[in-house]
């Protein structure tokens, strides 16, 4: 009976003097997978972003941003719980499927969707925002079914395969209909596609978003609607136009092919997602890394796919300020994890280093409470969940790891708050505004690596050998992440 009671108070709250969406700002939150911040608002001259470039000019966006676990499911799941792992489920892409599915609702939220839509939120999900990219459990190989992956934070969530006729597929998808699982991997990791936007799956989100939008527009209630991008990660799918706004010969190549100085080989990961492509042209491992020719095709490939779902973006930002809606929506574009393009012999993520963990953040706020411009302080994406409610009104429904950062968008941060932790390949790592310092738990020595980025942006050389003392001064705040995931 307590607990019956319990959950009707909660439920009472969705229509609570929370009903007009003036009231409460609407949340378009667009989450885009693989994506580094090779974008041209954060320093890189040849990629053609024009669409989240002027999202960022707009708004704000986040110099030294970082996910908790660098994979997908993980990465996002920490987000939307606003929870650092503390087990190895919570580090792994089916967390919310170990964690959620078949669980009947209670009083702790199960995302931070669940959270708003509690509050009066009608809350919207298109492709990839958790882990299912159609929000539903099913293997790569296997039948669609209809369990849903957060069966109680969505009023709706749509997803149009298209001509790939299932998630999976179209996630992996080629402009012929077929997929990596079709193919039996027998595929390459790239593709120009003779085909217009909604010759892919992404074009086809972008129309289902715009279709959302207009509905939204009609309604009293808030929204959260979140359209998630499956571009650029693998393979690397693009429209020929996209590829057609590159020279190949332009395409920089990694500042650093070969693994750091001073690691273990433990600390990277040899490809396999990547080689799980079995047509490419290469097969690197980190012995063999890719030639100049191909790293060149590669990197022109992934350049197309970030154009190509950069136009998508743009198609969305449209229609929101067509609709009239931007003067009451928060727009947050929020790259998963990041992405190692050759660098240290790595074409992937899975690691603990700067290019799998730092993503691009970028927010635009609605009136005269926008901020504009690079915001310095280092940021975690569990700080997205308590700023989100903090900025709609809506109270924190228990203690988590992530805090706002309403206070330090003015550039002048407090440096005791300024550090990300990771956690993955059984370590974790602490990033400062200076230093990366990371600890594995494993027999593979070295087990402890340092990185001033002062002088080593790229984490080309661990200098911990050479630094012990400054080792010991940083290990206390490493400790303060140390969640017990490792033993």
């Amino acid at each position: 009976m307590k607990y019956f009671l319990l959950l009707l108070s909660l439920f009472s709250l969705s229509g609570k003097g929370i009903s007009k969406k003036e009231d409460r700002p609407n949340i378009l939150f667009l989450a885009i997978d693989d994506l580094r911040p090779d974008l041209g608002i954060y320093g890189n001259s040849i990629v053609r972003t024009p669409n989240i470039d002027r999202l960022a000019s707009q708004g704000m966006y986040f110099t030294h941003h970082y996910v908790q676990v660098p994979t997908c499911g993980a990465s996002r799941a920490a987000l939307l719980t606003g929870l650092r792992p503390r087990n190895g489920v919570q580090i792994n892409n089916n967390v919310f499927e170990k964690q959620t599915v078949g669980r009947p609702e209670s009083a702790r939220p199960e995302s931070l969707v669940h959270q708003l839509k509690r509050n009066g939120y009608y809350t919207v999900g298109i492709g990839k925002i958790s882990h299912a990219v159609d929000g539903r459990v099913y293997g790569y190989d296997e039948a669609p079914g209809d369990v849903m992956e957060l069966p109680h934070s969505w009023n709706e969530f749509l997803f149009n395969p298209g001509k790939w006729k299932d998630g999976w597929d179209a996630f992996f998808g080629y402009a012929s209909g077929e997929s990596r699982q079709t193919m039996n991997g027998k595929v390459p990791p790239y593709e120009k596609g003779n085909v217009d936007d909604t010759g892919y799956p992404d074009g086809l989100t972008a129309a289902l978003a715009i279709e959302q939008l207009k509905k939204c527009s009609k309604s009293d209630q808030p929204f959260f609607l979140g359209v998630g991008f499956f571009k650029p990660h693998l393979p690397f799918t693009a429209p020929d136009a996209y590829w057609k706004l590159y020279n190949r010969e332009d395409m920089p190549l990694a500042t650093s092919k070969t693994p750091p100085n001073g690691i273990s080989l433990a600390s990277l990961q040899n490809n396999s997602e990547f080689n799980s492509y079995k047509s490419g042209d290469e097969h690197p491992t980190l012995e063999t890394t890719t030639s100049d020719a191909y790293s060149k095709k590669l990197v022109h490939a992934y350049y197309a796919a970030v154009s190509y779902v950069d136009a998508q973006v743009g198609k969305v930002l449209d229609e929101l300020k067509k609709n009239g809606l931007d003067k009451n929506t928060i727009v947050v574009l929020w790259g998963d994890h990041g992405w190692h393009l050759g660098d240290h012999g790595v074409w992937g993520k899975h690691t603990l280093f700067e290019y799998s963990l730092r993503s691009p953040l970028i927010i635009k706020l609605p009136g005269k409470q926008n901020a504009k411009g690079a915001i310095g302080s280092v940021i975690e994406s569990v700080d997205l969940f308590p700023t989100l409610l903090e900025w709609c009104n809506v109270p924190l429904p228990y203690a988590m790891d992530g805090r706002s950062f309403t206070g330090r968008i003015n550039n002048t941060p407090n440096k005791e708050e300024e550090v990300a932790y990771g956690y993955f390949n059984r370590g974790i790592t602490l990033r400062t505004n200076r230093y990366r310092l990371t600890k594995y738990f494993r027999k593979e020595e070295p087990t402890v690596e340092l990185y001033d980025h002062f002088s080593d942006p790229a984490e080309q050389h661990n200098i911990a050998a050479s630094a012990p003392d400054l080792v010991r001064q940083l290990m206390p705040l490493w400790e303060k992440g140390n969640t017990g995931l490792f033993k």
